[in-house]
C-alpha cells in the first residue's frame, strides 16, 4: 500500500502538468478560433462598406431599344450569370447566354430586334459554386413589368419582356387635397368573390369593375368613398410551405390552408398580380398564373374605372422584405447586397419575416424609388400605403416622397409607423402620413378582453378626455403626447385588415359573443344587437367627424364579421370561430358578403350618412385648430362636446359614451338643424332644436346652425 501512495504521489505533478497543458492548448486554440472569427467579421464589415459604394445608372431589366433587346441584372457579388430564355413558361429547359459584367455590378446581354412576349430568367452563380450545375434556381428580373407564376410553394416564376401600348382615353390621377380623403381598404379579390355580389367574373380585376353587379365598384361608389387602397397587388408569394412538413429548417404548424390571402409578401415589384386576372373560381395548384400578361391590361382597365368615377386608388406597397418560401428572387440574385446581415452572414429579421430588405444600399433604395414611380407613371397610381414603414431608412423615405412629388404634387403617401421602432412624428416632419394607433386605441381599445376604450365607458392606457380631443383635433404635436405636424398626416382608423373587425370586437367586448365560440348560422351572428348597433353608430361617428384623414376598412360600414367556415374540409382547429388573423384564407372569411350589409342596413345608412356630411361640409376637414372649441360638462368624465366653425358653417358636436346616464348639453344661442342622432346620419334636417339636448347613453349627435 505505502509503495502505490508513493508512485501516485509522484505521479501527481506529471498529471497536474498535463491539465494544465490541454487547458492551455484548449485556450490558445479558443484563441485562435476567435481571431480567425474576428478576422471574418473584420473582412465581412469591410466587404459590406465596399458594397456601400457600389451604384450604376444604366437601366435595368428588360427594354427593347435602337432595334435591340436589352437585358441587364444588378448583382455584384455573382461570379457568373446566365440568360435563360423559354418559349413557353411550361418548358423545363431553356436557350441559356452568358452575361457580361461592367464595373459597377451589371450583367448585360443584348439581341437584335424586339423579343417581345418571350419568358425568360437568370441563373445566378456564386464564388465556390458549379457553374455547369443544371439543377440551379431560376430567378426573376427584379424589374419584371410582367410574371408568370406556378402555385406551389416555392413560388417559381418566369418573366415576360412586356410591353404594351395602353390606351388612358384620358385619364390622369385624381389629385385631391389629403385632408379630405376618405379611404376605402380593400382586398381586390374579396369584393366580387362572394356569390351574393353579383359578378360576372368574381374576386378578379375585372369583376371589381363590372357594371350590373352589387359589389365592387358599384357599392364602393354608393358608400361616397372618394379613395380605395388595394391590398398588396404586385405579384406575391401566393403559397406557404406545406402543413405539418418541413422546408429549410421551417415547420408548418401555423397555417393549414397553406395560402397567402391577403399578398404581404411581395414578389416582383413592378408587375400586377396575376391571380386577378385569372377567371378561376379559386387558386388552382400547380399551374401556371399570367402566361399571357393580360393582368397588366386589366390592372389599367381597373385603375381607369376607378378614376372615372372620381375615385384616387392607393397601394399597399411592402419594400421591406420577401416571402421566405419562395426561390428566384433578390435572396438568390445577390443576397450579401440586398438584405440586412448579421456579422456572421445571416439574415435580420425585425420585421418577422425572416429577410430584411437593406434600403439604405444605393441601389436598393434605386430599385424602390423608380418601383413608385413606375406605378405612377405607368398605371396612374394616386398614392401609396408602405407597409412597416419604420424599417425603410429616412433617406429613402425622403427621397421617395421628393421624386413623386415631382411628377404629382398631390401624390398620397402613409404607412405603417412601426417595425424597427415607433416614429409617427418623424415621417410627419418629412411629409409623410402614418396610421394613427393612438385613436384607433384610444377610441375602441387594443383588444376586446381587457383592453377597452372611450366608446365603451373605459380609459385605455393613457388615454384620458384631453387625448381624445386631441384626436378631434388631428393628434397634433401642439397637444399633450400628440404625432402629427399637420392633421392630414394623421390616418384616423378604428379597423383594418389586421386584427379583429370593429363589428367583431364589439361582439367579443359586450360579452354578447365569446371569442371562442363555434358559431354555425353566420347570418344569425352577423346581426346587430340594439347594444352592438349603438357602439358601431358612436365610432363611426366620431371617426367621420375628427379632423385627419379618414380610412374604413371593407366591411366596417355593416360590421362585418371573420367567421372561420365551419364546415370546410381543411384542418383548421378554430373552425367556426371568429378570426382576428385571415392573412391565409381565400374563402368566406374574408370575402365581403352583401347579403349581411342588407341585414345591418341600418349601420350602413348611418355610414353612408356620416360619409356624405363630412364630403358636403368642409369644417370635418378642414377648420383650423382654433375653430374647434370644447364644451365642459358635470355629469360624465366621458362625454364630450364642441363647437366647429368653417367658412360660412357652425356645428355642434356632441358624444356621450357613458354607459348608463344621459348627458344634457346647453346649445349656443340660435336655432340648430339636427343633422345626426342615435338613429340617423346624414345633411336633411331631421328636426329644429334650440335651448339643449338630451344624449342618451351610447350615443352622439351633429347640429348645424341655421
Amino acid at each position: 500500500m505505502k509503495k502505490i501512495y508513493i508512485k501516485k504521489l509522484l505521479l501527481l505533478p506529471i498529471l497536474i502538468f498535463l491539465v494544465n497543458s490541454l487547458k492551455g492548448e484548449k485556450l490558445r486554440i479558443n484563441e485562435q478560433n476567435n481571431s480567425l472569427a474576428a478576422a471574418e467579421t473584420n473582412k465581412f464589415i469591410q466587404k459590406q462598406k465596399l458594397l456601400d459604394k457600389i451604384y450604376s445608372d444604366k437601366k435595368l431589366g428588360s427594354f427593347f431599344s435602337d432595334g435591340k433587346t436589352y437585358f441587364r441584372l444588378f448583382a455584384p457579388n455573382a461570379v457568373a450569370v446566365k440568360l435563360c430564355i423559354f418559349k413557353q413558361p411550361e418548358d423545363a429547359t431553356a436557350k441559356e447566354y452568358s452575361m457580361i459584367k461592367d464595373t459597377n455590378g451589371v450583367w448585360e446581354k443584348t439581341f437584335d430586334g424586339n423579343l417581345k412576349g418571350i419568358y425568360y430568367g437568370y441563373k445566378v452563380y456564386h464564388e465556390g459554386e458549379n457553374l455547369d450545375d443544371n439543377s440551379k434556381e431560376l430567378c426573376i428580373d427584379p424589374y419584371s413589368k410582367a410574371v408568370a407564376t406556378y402555385t406551389t410553394y416555392m413560388n417559381p416564376r418566369k418573366s415576360i419582356v412586356y410591353e404594351d401600348s395602353y390606351d388612358w382615353e384620358g385619364d390622369n390621377w385624381v389629385q385631391r387635397d389629403w385632408r379630405d380623403l376618405i379611404i376605402y381598404e380593400m382586398h381586390i379579390r374579396d369584393m366580387t368573390a362572394d356569390p351574393s355580389s353579383g359578378a360576372k367574373h368574381p374576386g378578379t380585376y375585372k369583376g371589381l369593375i363590372e357594371k350590373g353587379n352589387i359589389g365592387g365598384i358599384n357599392y364602393i361608389k354608393s358608400l361616397g368613398i372618394n379613395t380605395v387602397e388595394l391590398l398588396p397587388s404586385q405579384d406575391f408569394g401566393y403559397i406557404e410551405i406545406p402543413y405539418k412538413k418541413k422546408f429549410k429548417g421551417m415547420f408548418n404548424t401555423w397555417n393549414p390552408y397553406e395560402r397567402n390571402h391577403w399578398g404581404y409578401m411581395t414578389a416582383a415589384f413592378f408587375a400586377p398580380a396575376s391571380y386577378y386576372a385569372e377567371d378561376w373560381a379559386e387558386l388552382k395548384w400547380n399551374a401556371w398564373m399570367g402566361k399571357d400578361g393580360k393582368q397588366v391590361k386589366e390592372f389599367k382597365d381597373m385603375i381607369k374605372a376607378f378614376h372615372k368615377e372620381g375615385i384616387g386608388v392607393i397601394m399597399d406597397v411592402v419594400y421591406n422584405h420577401l416571402s421566405e418560401y419562395e426561390i428566384g428572387n433578390l435572396k438568390q440574385i445577390d443576397k450579401e447586397y440586398y438584405f440586412r446581415l448579421d456579422d456572421k452572414g445571416n439574415f435580420i429579421a425585425e420585421s418577422y419575416c425572416g429577410n430584411d430588405i437593406k434600403t439604405e444600399r444605393p441601389m436598393v433604395r434605386r430599385l424602390i424609388i423608380e418601383s413608385v414611380l413606375y406605378w405612377m407613371k405607368e398605371y396612374h397610381i394616386d398614392g401609396f400605403r408602405f407597409d412597416l414603414g419604420k424599417l425603410i431608412d429616412w433617406e429613402t423615405i425622403e427621397d421617395i416622397i421628393k421624386e413623386a412629388k415631382k411628377i404629382n404634387p398631390y401624390a398620397v403617401f402613409v404607412c405603417e409607423p412601426w417595425g424597427g421602432g415607433y416614429d409617427p412624428q418623424g415621417f410627419s416632419i418629412r411629409g409623410w402620413g402614418s396610421w394613427n394607433d393612438q385613436i384607433r386605441n384610444g377610441i375602441k381599445g387594443e383588444n376586446p378582453f381587457d383592453g377597452l376604450g372611450w366608446i365603451f365607458g373605459k380609459w385605455y392606457g393613457n388615454n384620458n378626455l384631453n387625448r381624445i380631443k386631441s384626436y378631434v383635433n388631428g393628434t397634433l404635436v401642439r397637444d399633450y403626447l400628440g404625432l402629427f405636424q399637420k392633421k392630414e398626416h394623421s390616418v384616423n382608423y378604428l379597423e383594418s385588415h389586421d386584427g379583429y373587425t370593429l363589428g367583431d370586437f364589439i361582439r367579443i367586448a359586450t360579452g354578447e359573443l365569446k371569442a371562442n365560440k363555434i358559431i354555425k348560422n353566420v347570418d344569425k351572428n352577423v346581426e346587430l344587437t340594439p347594444l352592438q348597433l349603438k357602439l358601431n353608430k358612436l365610432a363611426a361617428l366620431f371617426l367621420l367627424t375628427s379632423q385627419g384623414i379618414v380610412m374604413i376598412s371593407e366591411g366596417q360600414e355593416f360590421a362585418r364579421s371573420k367567421v372561420i367556415p365551419y364546415d370546410i374540409s381543411v384542418p383548421d382547429s378554430n373552425k367556426g370561430r371568429i378570426d382576428n388573423n385571415s392573412y391565409n384564407k381565400d374563402n368566406s372569411t374574408n370575402y365581403i358578403n352583401y347579403r349581411h350589409a342588407e341585414i345591418n342596413k341600418e349601420l350602413l345608412e348611418y355610414y353612408k350618412g356620416l360619409i356624405k356630411l363630412r364630403n358636403t361640409y368642409s369644417a370635418f376637414r378642414r377648420a383650423d385648430y382654433k375653430e374647434i372649441n370644447f364644451i365642459e360638462n358635470e355629469v360624465s368624465n366621458f362625454a364630450l362636446a364642441y363647437t366647429v366653425s368653417f367658412e360660412n358653417d357652425t356645428f355642434f358636436v356632441a358624444f356621450n359614451p357613458d354607459q348608463k346616464k344621459k348627458i344634457i348639453f346647453n346649445l349656443p344661442k340660435g336655432s340648430w338643424q339636427l343633422l345626426v342622432n342615435e338613429q340617423k346620419a346624414g345633411i336633411e334636417p331631421i328636426t329644429i332644436q334650440k335651448d339643449k339636448i338630451v344624449l342618451e347613453p351610447i350615443s352622439g349627435m351633429v347640429l348645424k346652425k341655421n
